[in-house]
């Protein structure tokens, strides 16, 4: 195993950054070369997605956008019904290998790639006791950089989505990229979407609570919940200051604890005000319905959930989960000195464009030509963390638990990357 100092003398890069060694590694014209390490390539998996808009292009800006990069190399998992890794491989002339390593290294000895997209979202994998499905995203991280130790480089690497199911496992991914320097990327399109409005909290407001609507399964859709609220909540004065507990409760609990004030009605009004997929009546009728103060909420979600989250300055975050009610997600905010809340709607276009994909395949592109993640992997690590704990709150009689693991400290980056145009 190499020392920090060990592995940057190995790049013969001992007075630069190591996230800088991969930068002059790139041949045929400046195009770099990515691998993509997988669990499935199907239609309408995520690296199917995510992988096709660096092979043809995405839409960008007002263009039809070509990324200076080719995909030379993939690796899967799995290949089930409707395996599509075959037949991109052969369309774009690069190669499927039966292993990570070969991947990296394109069946030779070194490392011969510019950047590593590990996107292992979908296939066939066992749940543990509190439902997370066991996706080898923490595996595939270990054995990529087992390449880069052995083989005396690293480059940048793209981690979709959740770090790890487990909170140890995702501080060791983001420890080994610290101490081998090189730049990580992770998470979902919901920080990079569109939001309708085009919402940007202030950097520096003062936060007086917040709260996120979201409808979907565990373990997937709420962490594309928690992360679209962490990435507003992280601009408040002082920065992410880490969180001191969490709370998960469902069924009538979740209504009782509304009447009781734990969650703002008001917010969730402002938050539901701008869904586009308000169900219930709405879907029988088309009528427009005031879910909140009409009484029918109760009535449409039949297992509503709520995540409560105390962050470590005294900020209070809920997540409401709220299938049968509403399809989309949603986030309202009171800020200090605005008289009303701050409301937005996480645009998800639907399959099979899936448009937001072409969102963060752009962030993706730019931590690979810049060198530099464009928000910090501490963001991840902390909602991977925060699922972890809620759904553990859920396995435990729904029990209030402390977190002290999660004191996880970042400030927020100036702007807010998400799409505009």
């Amino acid at each position: 195993m190499f020392t920090r100092r060990e592995f940057l003398e190995a790049t013969g890069a001992a007075t630069l950054a190591g996230r800088l060694a991969w930068a002059d590694r790139a041949a045929d014209g400046g195009r770099k070369k990515l691998a993509i390490i997988a669990t499935v390539w199907k239609y309408l998996s995520h690296a199917q997605h995510i992988g096709d808009r660096f092979l043809v292009g995405y839409p960008h800006n007002g263009k039809w956008h070509h990324p200076q990069m080719d995909v030379v190399s993939l690796y899967v998992d799995q290949k089930p019904e409707g395996d599509q890794s075959g037949q991109r491989a052969k369309e774009f002339g690069f190669q499927v290998y039966p292993t990570i390593a070969q991947a990296l290294r394109r069946g030779g000895e070194q490392l011969a790639v510019d950047a590593v997209l590990i996107i292992a979202e979908d296939g066939d994998y066992p749940r543990n006791r509190k439902g997370q499905i066991l996706y080898p995203r923490y595996e595939f991280f270990r054995q990529v950089t087992d390449v880069f130790e052995k083989d005396g480089r690293a480059v940048p690497v793209f981690n979709d989505k959740h770090l790890s199911y487990s909170l140890s496992k995702a501080k060791k991914m983001v420890a080994t990229s610290q101490r081998l320097d090189f730049p990580v990327l992770a998470g979902s399109v919901l920080p990079v979407t569109w939001r309708l409005p085009s919402l940007e909290l202030p950097l520096g407001c003062e936060l007086e609570e917040a709260l996120m609507v979201g409808a979907g399964s565990s373990d997937s859709s709420d962490y594309h919940a928690l992360e679209a609220m962490q990435c507003m909540v992280e601009r408040r004065k002082g920065g992410e200051a880490g969180v001191k507990s969490v709370q998960l409760i469902e069924g009538d609990a979740v209504w009782k604890a509304g009447e009781q004030g734990r969650w703002s009605k008001k917010l969730l009004e402002s938050a539901l005000s701008r869904s586009d997929l308000i169900e219930g009546l709405t879907l029988v009728d088309a009528r427009p319905q005031d879910l909140v103060n009409s009484g029918e909420l109760p009535r449409i979600v039949k297992n509503p959930a709520a995540y409560f989250i105390e962050h470590s300055d005294g900020l209070q975050t809920t997540l409401l989960m709220l299938n049968g009610g509403v399809g989309d997600f949603t986030f309202a905010a009171r800020v200090k000195g605005m008289s009303q809340p701050q409301s937005t709607q996480f645009l998800l276009p639907p399959p099979p464009n899936v448009a937001s994909s072409a969102c963060l395949a752009a962030k993706i592109e730019e931590m690979i030509e810049t060198g530099r993640p464009p928000y910090p992997v501490q963001r991840t690590l902390l909602v991977s963390g925060i699922l972890e704990s809620c759904l553990e709150s859920k396995l435990r009689n729904h029990r209030l638990l402390k977190t002290p693991d999660l004191d996880i400290r970042y400030q927020a980056p100036q702007g807010s990357h998400f799409c505009r145009n």
